[in-house]
């Protein structure tokens, strides 16, 4: 049995394919429109899905959305009339793209599906799954666990906001749930907006500023804006907020109380916002904190999460540390592209009531690579057709020459094996850099990436050597929990350098590897495995054969506003465009200094910043 997940039309469209309860291939739109969380019909992730399969539409036995349109449309309604008359420009702005387009999704659905392939009767086996259960799903059917208590946290669905659901076999029942307008996910959005960041995309920026910051404004929150309970339930108060019924997530209420008025996009970031970012990052961990601990004391020792509060990996490692569940597992398409996922999932295991195999070790996300890859030849060809300049080594060699690459701190494009599905870059499309130097996270972020210097990076480790180097020893495949680096490889600050303000100490060195160290010596792992990128194991594995150490600095191949690449002329661009040093795609090997000078691109200007 075959079932397509679609998720589409509010951000982060994607596409998955699942055949007999084995996920063949997962991928986002945006990596193919190269538009940033794009929301259109993923028509090209629609057919790479196929492709992978090699199968028609015609072949595909259900087809399975994310949502239910008619929900959101009856909580739009009801939100409105509730704060009636407040909320008239937004509503008469809203309504009329409610009405043509999105009321109607299931036809626009359906006219799009038969395109493809007119004489299947998708009225019939058009299938829809709610929200919240979409997320569950993508969260525990792939786990390792064959029980588990699943808590999904997120912005709003259809009226959830947060729900849990208990999971067995291959039966997955909700329990329980938050509705909007009290969401865990908005407040956060909140703090995004008012710190001068862009909702729905600069939370992640918001969590990596918070350890620049004291947490001074924690008990304000707390005792203000939300009403958090001792079992991690909470509601909001509304009045601080304007995304009910208004154009603006805060109001004036919200500036009175914190002194000021929303910061610009533009303006310098101050003392202020960090301390902003460290206090709503410290009250969502306590929020979570106090739901797991809740969560634990009535059933499984499992716990999985999914929704984009489960994207907060600080939340998620100080969940880990607390002990009060024996495992975690985390989708790592935990946002709404995962819902695809997640959708048909629900379809086979759920609708269709079809067995689910639990292997109780691996998870069945085949480490997120369930993207399109590329055979040599192809590779070749296409690197030719844009002008490239490249050798050709054998896998042995390659590894050598990139291991040596590093070591002399060279930028090097990572291009490898199938892309990843979800927003981490995890060792199949990577920028990768020698995390002993003191100065690369800064040249990464500034002459690489093209983005703020404060941005962290993530370590990519190898599994097996984790807990020497990190106080954690558990796998961590998708940069979703976050644990501090080892006292033993740790450089205490002096008080000078302690006193510094902010960002002036990202340039101090804290630990062995101060590429990867935050400021707090925290730093967000993700465990390499041989079993699932034999490649990039074998690439860190020759790295520390050459260093001693067995860490790369490991981020997404792109630059700022640039969905990460998909295919070799994507990442040919990019290294064109920005100042990576040494480009490996497959077998291929391209130093830039060997390139025509003519195909440079002024790339930083290129995408629409995030």
């Amino acid at each position: 049995m075959r079932v397509l997940g679609v998720s589409a039309f509010y951000h982060d469209s994607a596409a998955a394919l699942v055949e007999d309860g084995q996920i063949v291939a997962a991928a986002q739109e945006e990596r193919f429109t190269r538009r940033k969380h794009d929301s259109d019909y993923p028509a090209q992730a629609i057919n790479y899905c196929l492709s992978a399969a090699g199968i028609t539409l015609g072949d595909v036995d259900f087809v399975a959305f994310y949502d239910k349109p008619f929900l959101k449309f009856e909580r739009l309604l009801e939100t409105y009339v509730a704060f009636a008359p407040r909320g008239f420009k937004s509503f008469s702005m809203a309504i009329p793209v409610w009405i043509k387009e999105k009321l109607f999704q299931k036809s626009l659905l359906v006219r799009k599906l038969k395109e493809q392939a007119p004489n299947f009767d998708w009225d019939s086996q058009l299938l829809f799954a709610e929200h919240h259960q979409s997320h569950a799903a993508s969260a525990f059917f792939p786990s390792p666990f064959e029980d588990a208590t699943v808590l999904t946290m997120d912005g709003v669905g259809e009226w959830a906001t947060a729900s849990v659901a208990e999971g067995s076999g291959n039966n997955l029942a909700m329990t329980r749930e938050i509705h909007w307008p009290h969401s865990l996910g908005l407040l956060y959005s909140a703090f995004t907006f008012y710190t001068g960041f862009r909702v729905n995309s600069g939370e992640y920026k918001v969590m990596g500023l918070a350890p620049y910051g004291d947490p001074k404004y924690r008990d304000l929150i707390l005792g203000t804006l939300i009403d958090l309970k001792e079992d991690g339930s909470f509601r909001l108060n509304l009045d601080y907020f304007d995304y009910c019924t208004g154009l603006r997530m805060t109001n004036s209420r919200f500036d009175e109380l914190f002194d000021g008025p929303a910061r610009g996009p533009k303006e310098l970031l101050t003392q202020k916002h960090m301390d902003l970012a460290a206090s709503i990052q410290a009250v969502t961990e306590e929020v979570m904190l106090r739901l797991t601990r809740a969560l634990a004391k009535e059933g499984s020792r499992n716990l999985c999460l999914a929704g984009g509060v489960a994207l907060n990996c600080v939340a998620n490692g100080k969940v880990l540390r607390d002990g009060a569940f024996e495992n975690i597992w985390v989708q790592p398409a935990a946002g709404d592209a995962g819902g695809a996922l997640g959708a048909a999932l629900t379809a086979y295991h759920s609708f269709q009531n079809q067995p689910r195999h639990v292997n109780g070790v691996m998870d069945a996300m085949e480490g997120s690579y369930l993207g399109p890859s590329y055979p040599q030849d192809e590779i070749e060809s296409r690197l030719l057709a844009e002008g490239a300049r490249f050798e050709v080594l054998d896998e042995t060699a390659l590894t050598k020459a990139i291991a040596d690459a590093l070591a002399d701190e060279k930028a090097i494009g990572w291009f490898q094996g199938r892309m990843e599905f979800g927003p981490r870059a995890l060792g199949g499309r990577s920028i990768l850099g020698d995390p002993r130097s003191p100065s690369m996270q800064k040249t990464l972020n500034l002459k690489v990436k093209y983005r703020e210097s404060f941005r962290p990076f993530a370590p990519s480790v190898l599994r097996e050597e984790v807990s020497d180097w990190f106080d954690i020893d558990t796998d961590s495949p998708y940069m979703l929990m976050v644990a501090d680096v080892n006292p033993e490889r740790q450089r205490e600050m002096t008080a000078e350098e302690q006193a510094l303000f902010g960002i002036d100490k990202l340039n101090i060195a804290r630990s062995d590897i101060p590429a990867v160290t935050h400021v707090d010596y925290s730093a967000r792992i993700q465990t390499v495995h041989a079993e699932t990128n034999p490649r990039y194991h074998a690439l860190i594995s020759a790295f520390k054969q050459r260093t001693g150490c067995p860490v790369l600095v490991n981020t997404s191949f792109n630059v700022r506003g640039e969905p990460i690449v998909c295919t070799p002329e994507d990442a040919f661009r990019c290294f064109m465009g920005s100042e990576i040093d040494v480009l490996a795609v497959g077998n291929c090997v391209l130093y830039k200094q060997d390139q025509d000078p003519a195909l440079k691109r002024d790339y930083k200007d290129a995408f629409e910043l995030d």
